[in-house]
């Protein structure tokens, strides 16, 4: 997994409350378990003006009126969005059609809990930041002083251009995922030689189950 420290990058809004993972990635498009290819689906219902099915892409129309088929928010890295982000079913593929698109970062007043988890095994992070603050983000897109954000994951902390900045709370085990750039499969090599000693150990005290 791709390590995370620092990241900028562009914003843009999806400013509405409980997203739900059919929103994200529709059930039609979770064909595969490789973890690529999901992005260019990523909200689709919403970016497309005609219904979607696999394989077909080239002929959609893109809807101009949501935030990422927008000029302005064009190349966007960053999601800033509602509360209760991540809603919904537990499936993964929402997580990897956000990080297939290219989003590292997204910031919201709160996330569904597996959908939260699933971002720190995908090297994705989100900041909880309070109402407020998202009203004020908000308020700073749309007068366009908030194109970019930048986050610190050593900080914990998330800065604008227009000078804002806010510090967010990250659990510490957690954060050493991103850092360190650690999924699970990678969590449980850190004790490899643990692993081999006890499975050595079991072979010599009860040989008679091998």
């Amino acid at each position: 997994m791709e390590k995370f420290v620092e990241f900028e990058g562009r914003v843009a809004p999806i400013d509405r409350a409980n997203v739900d993972t059919d929103a994200i990635i529709p059930k039609q498009f979770m064909k595969s378990i490789s973890r690529t290819g999901f992005g260019a689906n990523l909200f689709d219902e919403w970016r497309y003006l005609d219904p979607g099915e696999p394989g077909n892409l080239s002929l959609r129309q893109p809807n101009p009126a949501f935030s990422l088929n927008q000029p302005r928010y064009a190349g966007s890295k960053v999601l800033l969005t509602r509360q209760n982000f991540g809603c919904g079913s537990s499936r993964e593929h929402a997580v990897w059609a956000i990080h297939d698109y290219g989003i590292r970062v997204i910031v919201a007043p709160s996330f569904a809990d597996i959908f939260y988890g699933n971002c720190f095994k995908n090297g994705i992070l989100p900041i909880v930041l309070s109402n407020v603050a998202i009203d004020e983000l908000f308020s700073d897109i749309v007068q366009g002083d908030a194109s970019t954000f930048y986050a610190s994951l050593p900080a914990q902390e998330l800065r604008t251009p227009s000078g804002r900045s806010y510090r967010f709370e990250v659990d510490s085990e957690r954060k050493l995922r991103l850092l360190e750039g650690l999924d699970d499969v990678s969590v449980t090599l850190l004790s490899e030689d643990a692993i081999k000693a006890y499975e050595e150990r079991h072979r010599r005290d009860e040989p008679w189950l091998f």
